[in-house]
């Protein structure tokens, strides 16, 4: 081991390394606080200076991290927040929590994870360790970032270190959150793993090191991969049974009772959020340029983004039923949310089921208690109360995101025709 990576590890025992965290959104915030929470002083860097403001104000844009929480960090002098890509020389540890996008194409954008890259050679110095979060494909931190970080001249592995360590948020959960959720952590050297074990050690419970930054990429993959393909099935098997006349939920639960090879998925109105619909995709792009087509990832995104189509096809199937056509009549979303109990709108499926409603000629207005505004790629909507005027003047509504503060029983009551995608009826009646 280098003296470099002695000296930095024994900064991180005693708390004396200071922590630079660049993206403060969902994944980079909530590791802020654990790492102030370990006794690190923490520097965050982003882009938008709204955030930065709020933060150093001791606000918080994020709901799983208490607005209290980021005032006590910030008023021990534990956190401050940045719009200044220079003082990146500053810390001691870098952990890039960028977005990584698709393209509308469908292919990898690493534009933010380069442009971080960048900022972060600019300032580079012996004795700082640079740790990717951000999910990408196989290859991303030792082909993209290491070629620029050992242009400065420094040795990886001796004058700086370089790890890859996938985030693994749930916004929501309340059980699983950044502290207790084993992190995986990889290494383009031994000692760069060494040294990033060392420093997250303090703020999270279990690490679970690999052999390289590659496996730690694919690890992150192969996890949303796996539900996106499961989820898949579920999806599929939703429109198997509408199809036979059999109740899907009925199947799905009795199929759950057996203890052993078997995992509850279910089904729904597609996938939401930046990890599902989009990381399978990184995996796919790669190996396409390897001559290989992932036909199980495809065939999975494929049905998935198909599941709006068919459940406003659904509606449409209802409101003819009662005599009426989509167009003119007044469609209710409830929820927009991309999984219940959360404000998180990204990729969410209710943002296709409203444009291929408006398509159709139908007026559609939604209720969120999480989101009173959407403002999003040409949409922009406010949250109605949801009264039993509302829900009787409706002539459709569509349960989209199962949100737990919704009266169902009212929805039951009160609204003409339900579309129920998530299931939330029976469960709230039982």
């Amino acid at each position: 081991m280098s003296k470099t990576a002695a000296a930095l590890i024994a900064k991180a025992k005693d708390r004396t390394a200071v922590f630079g965290v660049v993206g403060l959104g969902y994944v980079g915030l909530p590791l802020v606080m654990e790492l102030v929470r370990a006794g690190y002083r923490v520097l965050g860097v982003d882009v938008q200076d709204k955030v930065v403001d709020a933060l150093n104000a001791g606000r918080s844009h994020i709901q799983d991290v208490p607005a209290e929480a980021v005032a006590a960090a910030v008023k021990a002098g534990r956190f401050t927040a940045t719009t200044d890509l220079t003082r990146l020389e500053e810390p001691d540890a870098i952990s890039i929590c960028v977005p990584t996008p698709l393209s509308k194409t469908r292919d990898p954008d690493v534009s933010y994870v380069l442009a971080a890259t960048e900022s972060v050679k600019r300032g580079l110095r012996p004795g700082q360790c640079i740790i990717l979060e951000s999910t990408t494909y196989p290859g991303t931190t030792r082909e993209l970032m290491l070629p620029a970080l050992e242009s400065t001249g420094l040795k990886v592995g001796e004058d700086f270190f370089l790890a890859f360590s996938p985030e693994r948020v749930d916004p929501g959960n309340a059980t699983w959150q950044t502290r207790n959720t084993p992190k995986v952590v990889g290494g383009i050297t031994e000692s760069c793993l060494e040294v990033a074990v060392a420093l997250y050690q303090p703020a999270i419970e279990r690490l679970v090191p690999v052999s390289s930054t590659e496996a730690a990429e694919l690890t992150k993959i192969l996890e949303n991969t796996f539900r996106s393909v499961n989820i898949g099935l579920a999806n599929e098997m939703a429109i198997v049974c509408d199809k036979l006349g059999v109740d899907v939920w009925e199947v799905i639960d009795a199929a759950a009772t057996k203890p052993f090879g078997y995992m509850k998925f279910t089904p729904g109105p597609g996938v939401g959020g930046h990890c599902i619909p989009l990381d399978p995709h990184y995996l796919a792009w790669k190996m396409r340029t390897l001559n290989y087509k992932t036909r199980f990832i495809e065939l999975a995104g494929e049905l998935n983004a198909e599941m709006p189509e068919y459940w406003v096809a659904k509606a449409a199937d209802r409101l003819n039923d009662a005599g009426k056509a989509v167009r003119g009549s007044t469609v209710l979303i409830l929820g927009i949310a991309y999984k219940k109990d959360i404000d998180d709108i990204r990729e969410s499926p209710a943002l296709d089921v409203i444009r291929l409603l408006q398509q159709r000629g139908a007026r559609v207005c939604y209720h969120d208690p999480h989101i009173p505004h959407l403002h999003e790629d040409g949409l922009d909507l406010h949250s109605s109360p949801l009264t039993p005027s509302a829900l009787s003047g409706a002539d459709c509504v569509v349960i989209v995101t199962d949100h737990s503060s919704v009266d169902y029983a009212a929805v039951a009551q009160h609204a003409r025709i339900v579309v129920d995608t998530r299931h939330a009826l029976p469960r709230k009646r039982a």
